[in-house]
């Protein structure tokens, strides 16, 4: 078999492992998808980048940028917009792990090394979130690229990809900058700079002017997106980051669970550190720095470890190179860990998570009814709520809206004043009931899952100023439609 064709073989295999997963998990998605994907409608019909209509423009959206890729796809509504991102995500990731196939081939000569793919059919966290329709899909083929590339002897390459997914996830910069630092132990180039080669070879970049220019490329477009950040909507740190303050215990609790589920944690048994090269412990120490850098911004409440995904190619390339000096016992034990805790992921959450996408899509179909000629509705999940109606949305979350992310609180436990309502000229409530419970009599008795909707279910005259008018029938997402008593539709009975 000729180079070319075992190369090729090599890429199709690993984009294969990442492609199947994905196409079973591809009806998992999360209700922030959709937020942008409200962005990304109102850019396609010329409004401007806005989550309203006839609203401001606001930060609503982490990956900066993301919303205008999926604007052009966007035409058709939110769930077009939905339908976009997903297909985007899984060709990205696909390809990109066939790419990182091939870097973890160019580990060794040992056959052992290939063990390391068998990470990528058994992640549910990567299959789910390259088609969740949020960008995670592409984060994570930047991600894989990202070490890769340098693997492959492009360096600044991989450095570059560093980059661009840090200004996508502001939580990646750490990663990005150890990475691109880590490049310049990468193999070389074949034929780079060799004596007798047809073309005279370049003078060598000194190494700390290559360092610069890795650290460069991968610290340049974070520092690019918060410059623009600040200069249209006053701060550098995106929205999100004021409206879900980051809670240290919460992080640390959410990194260690990810660390023992995702793979990591198996190459912490003893190794032979010594015997790695330069560039693999430049990979574990990214990825080392990448959990400390989760924790410490307070974790995600998102299932499926969704901030680790993107520093997760980089353990299967470092497992490769672990595997490529171990003993074949001791990788095998490795691996077996490594896949014990993913395959729990996967049985245990894979159904479930598989279902999430046509659960949300029945939600919009049965609630769109009791939505009409609601002009202003207030929510905590507003973005399957933008598939459902036109109206105006007011955040209670605070994701998409400055006034109430600076309130006290967290994005599911904000103070919402009663007054806000009154003053957003609020016609509709939509409140998620609490696991198992069913609407109450009077409402305002019901027990609601999160403390916003809680708390303003207790607000003083709530029960008097709306009324149920339906209830969707989705198991685990029990909404309730309140309107405003004398609307349209108001005193109907709850369905």
């Amino acid at each position: 078999m000729t180079g070319r064709k075992r190369a090729l073989l090599v890429a199709l295999v690993g984009a294969l492992s990442a492609l199947l997963p994905a196409l079973a998990l591809s009806g998992f998605t999360v209700d922030d998808a959709l937020i942008t994907a409200r962005y990304a409608h109102h850019l396609a019909r010329g409004l401007g980048y806005r989550f309203n209509a006839d609203g401001p423009v606001t930060d609503g959206v982490t990956p900066l940028g993301w919303a205008f890729v999926l604007a052009p796809f966007a035409s058709g509504g939110p769930l077009a917009a939905l339908a976009a991102a997903k297909a985007l995500g899984v060709v990205a990731w696909t390809l990109a792990a066939g790419a990182l196939a091939l870097a973890v081939d160019r580990t060794s000569g040992r056959r052992a090394r290939f063990a390391a793919l068998l990470l990528l059919p058994a992640s549910a966290p990567l299959g789910a979130w390259s088609a969740a329709g949020m960008e995670t899909g592409v984060v994570a083929a930047l991600g894989a690229l990202a070490v890769a590339l340098p693997a492959l002897g492009r360096a600044l390459a991989g450095a570059a990809c560093a980059g661009v997914a840090a200004a996508l996830r502001p939580e990646l910069l750490p990663f990005a900058l150890v990475v691109a630092l880590s490049t310049q132990a990468a193999p070389r180039r074949e034929g780079e700079g060799e004596a007798g080669s047809e073309a005279p070879p370049r003078p060598a970049r000194p190494a700390w002017g290559r360092a610069l220019a890795a650290l460069t490329l991968a610290g340049l477009p974070f520092v690019a997106v918060a410059a623009a950040r600040l200069a249209v909507f006053g701060r550098a740190a995106p929205l999100s980051a004021l409206a879900k303050a980051p809670d240290a215990a919460l992080g640390a609790r959410y990194a260690l669970a990810c660390f023992l589920l995702t793979g990591p944690a198996a190459l912490v048994a003893p190794l032979a550190w010594r015997a790695l090269p330069a560039w693999p412990r430049g990979l574990l120490a990214a990825v080392a720095v990448h959990f400390l850098a989760v924790a410490a911004a307070g974790g995600d409440w998102m299932p499926l470890s969704r901030l680790v995904v993107p520093a997760l190619p980089a353990v299967v390339l470092a497992a490769a190179h672990v595997a490529s000096v171990a003993d074949a016992r001791a990788t095998a034990l490795r691996i077996a860990l490594a896949l014990a805790g993913q395959l729990f992921v996967m049985v245990r959450v894979g159904p479930t998570a598989a279902r999430v996408g046509g659960e949300r899509l029945r939600v919009v179909e049965e609630l769109r009814g009791a939505l009409a000629g609601a002009e202003v509705v207030a929510a905590l999940d507003i973005g399957w709520l933008g598939a459902a109606t036109g109206a105006t949305l007011v955040d209670l979350a605070g994701v998409t809206d400055p006034a109430i992310a600076a309130l006290p609180g967290g994005h599911t436990t904000k103070r919402i004043p009663g007054a806000l309502l009154d003053a957003r000229k609020v016609d509709a409530l939509v409140l998620l009931l609490a696991e198992g419970q069913a609407l109450a009599s009077p409402w305002t008795a019901s027990r609601f899952a999160r403390g916003v909707e809680q708390h303003l279910a207790r607000l003083p005259g709530a029960g008097e100023a709306f009324a149920p008018v339906a209830v969707s029938g989705v198991p685990h997402l029990r909404y309730v439609v309140l309107r405003r008593t004398g609307d349209a539709g108001a005193g109907a009975a709850p369905r």
